[in-house]
């Protein structure tokens, strides 16, 4: 493999001590497919190899008391090195430190197309799966570059937050996916939910495809489309277009939405 070839590839590193939960993403799906197509790479690093004890725990009590345990910061140091040292000598141009965190951004699409392009030129990332209670604070502050959550909720350790990030990354990659257009289309690309979605048959227990889906007008059918799009993000998340500036198309179809709304309540009273 050439030098521009290998700067394609997106590199992962992954700290965990569960490496055997990531065959989610190399052994199904399109993830699997990008990865036999030598789009990106994974090398997973358990702290446990690094550990200085014959029992090989990473953990211990959190000083001052408390429930649960806290990973020890000095087997997750020499696990992200040895990360780190993995990717740089694979030809990543440099790498970070992604600790998947209930106190980190909130993941979205933005932070996601960031990522994606810090990947194509070269960057490898490591990604700190945390357990327990957490990791020891001083390891945040040594050795992580950014935290990033995947919502206000909290999970058994941090590997399937890395699996959703890298999912999200691994698809954006150029060749991952055989239509490019479901890349372009997805929900949130555009800034809003995704429109709704039919396949045969016409007639499913009684509902019917809309007519527009059937019409073959590809103007109309998009403008429908654009239209359920800004109708959903309306009821399902309206903070997303309290942000948003709309275009005059999209003010058009919103004036539309709202009058439709309003002859439908005027119809139930």
């Amino acid at each position: 493999m050439n030098k521009a070839a290998e700067n394609k590839v997106a590199r992962f590193a992954a700290i965990t001590i569960f490496p055997e939960m990531f065959a989610a993403l190399t052994d199904a799906g399109i993830s699997r497919k990008a990865l036999e197509a030598g789009l990106w790479s994974l090398s997973c690093w358990n702290p446990r190899d690094f550990a200085d004890n014959p029992s090989r725990s990473v953990d211990d009590r959190p000083y001052g008391g408390g429930p649960g345990m806290v990973m020890q910061a000095e087997p997750l140091m020499r696990a992200i090195e040895a990360g780190t040292n993995s990717l740089l000598n694979a030809g990543a141009a440099k790498s970070r430190v992604i600790y998947l965190s209930p106190q980190g951004r909130m993941l979205d699409h933005a932070k996601v197309m960031a990522l994606v392009g810090e990947l194509s030129t070269g960057q490898g990332l490591v990604l700190l799966c945390g357990r327990y209670e957490g990791v020891d604070e001083r390891l945040i502050e040594l050795a992580v570059d950014e935290e990033i959550s995947l919502g206000d909720f909290v999970l058994s350790g941090g590997e399937l937050v890395a699996m959703a990030l890298m999912d999200a990354l691994i698809r954006q990659l150029p060749g991952a996916l055989g239509d490019t257009a479901s890349v372009t289309e997805d929900s949130f690309v555009a800034g809003l939910l995704d429109c709704p979605h039919y396949t045969r048959p016409e007639i499913f227990q009684g509902k019917k495809t809309p007519e527009v889906l059937l019409s073959g007008d590809h103007g109309k059918i998009r403008r429908w489309r654009l239209k359920m799009s800004l109708a959903r993000t309306r009821k399902r998340r309206p903070d997303i277009l309290r942000d948003r500036a709309l275009s005059a198309e999209e003010t058009q179809l919103m004036a539309e939405i709202l009058a439709e709304e309003s002859q439908e309540q005027c119809g139930e009273h």
